[in-house]
């Protein structure tokens, strides 16, 4: 139970940041396919080029990455 309070928690707080960086600051939208695309670049930014100080300032999918490269190195030795 504990675990789906801190994911609810963590989707709100994602949320909360995509409608501050992106939505408010980059509106007002002329469509929703402005909006999509919009979306598909943050989504992309935060992961892949969002340098994060809990991994050490790699981005998500880098240091998610590293982490199994890491792992399988060690299942294997």
């Amino acid at each position: 139970m504990q675990l789906k309070v801190y994911a609810n928690a963590l989707a709100e707080s994602v949320h909360g940041l995509y409608k501050t960086e992106l939505i408010h600051r980059r509106g007002p939208w002329r469509s929703l396919e402005q909006v999509e695309l919009a979306t598909a670049e943050w989504i992309e930014w935060w992961n892949h080029r969002r340098l994060h100080g809990a991994t050490d300032d790699l981005p998500p999918a880098e240091y998610e990455d590293l982490y199994y490269r890491q792992r399988d190195t060690n299942e294997v030795a």
